[in-house]
């Protein structure tokens, strides 16, 4: 897997399962990190890339995810919410390394653009063909889709922001830590072996 913001320093981080503003109320993770498969990891720096011309970036939420802790969300989540979150028994696209959650940022003011939800925003306004969002925000989620989706992503049904890999059906279902994938990531693997 590769690290994102290692191989593009220009994709931001806003790794909230890293702090306790997420609706866990607490961090579950110990480092803001973010990894994706190699393939997903280079289509999404060529989205990122490609959205220059318009005047964005991308800010990462959530990339890779431990299955573990894919468990954790689907206990604690609500009943009614446990449409929004995986169920362990049948793993995530996330714990295979395939699947992004994100937004774009303004490459003039680095600001977040303005989107119809907030991430991880359990209602209706989450999904990405919610019609009640202000003409800014529905040009600026489709201008994320767009991006996303020339780059072999699929959109989530139930959230504008989160994105699979079309390669996710390869990759099998891990529970590794953010530490151990630094470990033994591609740059520091290549660094070991200089040194």
């Amino acid at each position: 897997m590769k690290e994102l913001n290692k191989i593009d320093p220009t994709i931001l981080l806003d790794i909230r399962y890293a702090r306790e503003d997420n609706f866990v109320g607490r961090p579950v993770y110990r480092s803001a990190q973010a990894f994706l498969q190699t393939a997903a990891a280079d289509d999404l720096v060529k989205a990122h890339r490609n959205l220059a011309s318009k005047g964005f970036g991308l800010v990462i939420f959530d990339g890779y995810r431990p299955w573990s802790v894919t468990k954790l969300f689907w206990d604690v989540v609500p009943l009614e919410q446990r449409i929004y979150v995986a169920d362990p028994a049948e793993g995530s696209k996330h714990n295979r390394g395939c699947a992004v959650d994100l937004t774009l940022y303004s490459l003039e003011t680095g600001l977040m653009a303005d989107m119809p939800s907030d991430f991880d925003e359990f209602n209706e306004k989450a999904h990405p063909e919610y019609d009640g969002a202000t003409e800014i925000q529905k040009k600026n989620r489709q201008i994320l889709r767009g991006a996303m989706e020339m780059c072999n992503y699929t959109v989530n049904p139930k959230e504008w922001w989160h994105f699979d890999h079309v390669t996710w059906p390869e990759h099998e279902i891990l529970d590794i830590s953010f530490e151990e994938l630094s470990r033994n990531s591609p740059e520091n693997l290549v660094a070991s072996q200089e040194a």
